[in-house]
């Protein structure tokens, strides 16, 4: 979130090019990025998407940033990006009141100039625009799910092997059910590191035979193969502003045991889907006893069609749509700040 701004402003200036409008994500120092650029794109309108932010992101007490008191810095280029921005939009609705609703509190951490009056402006510019994807890719290696073929149900883990995804208490949990004498196989995929974290590694001993998948799935095919094998997704995150790797769970059929947090309400309507979802850890552990005694995982989830929404055959006009609405010269820009 440092050298990016310099590097792509000076590749981006290189290229003497005219566009129509600037999208950047959240990654980038928007600011330093236009500053440097204030003489070719001054007319340029310029949207910022969030697919994640440094306000709320919950960082690891092991990460060198936080030891070192650099985390702050980075909710800062969020806020101060933002500001920058014609328009700012969120891949989901709880992201975008999540981020909006935390800018206030950050804000008193600064002993004079809060400009807490910024807030408003920024409300005003805000808006959800779903995260595409390309869900009908996992068509094509649709297979039954084991619920049709084992009497162990197959839960999987598809996500990233790091602290915001709770790696520790989603094992806490399998390991509850196996005290209880609850009978499953377990698919850890997902991206790792070149040596993986102790809490797999312990996982991976206690598990045992279980384990019928450890590690990255090389191929997409693998990937979405296991996900439509797949029983039940559990998911324990700190932190999805969106969840793309939950949505291909649900999209590929498996029964997601979620927490009641978070963006997972945005997708599943909680409502009409009680038992999709869990309060707490001790929750969660009873909710996956009855799922798997209840043999209700066998049966076909109702799941997939909500996600389905976010097909990009189903989003690309809406992202048409804003973006030439935009890029339009006689675009109405809102109050600069």
């Amino acid at each position: 979130m440092h050298g990016a701004a310099i590097t792509l402003a000076r590749e981006f200036s290189s290229k003497n090019q005219r566009y129509d409008l600037i999208l950047a994500s959240d990654m980038l120092d928007l600011t330093v990025f236009l500053s440097l650029l204030r003489r070719e794109i001054s007319q340029t309108p310029v949207a910022l998407y969030f697919h994640e932010n440094q306000l709320l992101y919950p960082w690891s007490p092991r990460d060198a940033d936080t030891k070192k008191g650099r985390d702050l810095h980075y909710a800062f280029i969020n806020y101060t990006s933002a500001l920058a921005a014609d328009k700012l939009f969120f891949n989901s609705d709880y992201h975008r009141t999540a981020f909006l609703a935390a800018i206030p509190e950050f804000l008193t951490r600064y002993p004079d100039f809060e400009n807490k009056e910024t807030v408003p402006q920024l409300e005003a510019k805000s808006q959800t625009l779903w995260l595409g994807m390309d869900l009908k890719a996992f068509d094509t290696h649709h297979c039954p799910n084991r619920g049709t073929q084992s009497e162990r149900p197959l839960i999987v883990w598809n996500h990233r092997w790091e602290y915001d995804k709770n790696p520790i208490g989603f094992f806490r949990i399998l390991y509850h059910l196996m005290e209880r004498g609850i009978d499953f196989d377990l698919a850890l995929l997902g991206e790792s590191f070149e040596e993986a974290p102790p809490y797999f590694v312990e996982a991976r001993e206690r598990l045992g035979s279980r384990i019928v998948h450890y590690g990255i799935a090389e191929q997409f095919s693998d990937y979405a193969t296991w996900l439509w094998k797949a029983d039940i997704a559990l998911v324990t995150s700190n932190q999805d502003f969106f969840g793309g790797s939950v949505v291909e769970a649900i999209y590929c059929g498996c029964h997601s045991i979620l927490p009641n947090r978070l963006a997972y309400p945005n997708h599943i309507n909680i409502s009409q889907n009680q038992s999709n979802f869990y309060k707490s850890e001790s929750d969660a552990v009873d909710l996956l006893e009855q799922w798997i005694k209840s043999k209700a995982w066998k049966k076909p989830s109702t799941l997939n069609e909500p996600v389905n929404r976010y097909d990009w055959s189903n989003l690309i006009a809406s992202y048409d749509t804003e973006f030439k609405s935009l890029a339009m010269p006689a675009r109405q820009i809102y109050p600069s700040i």
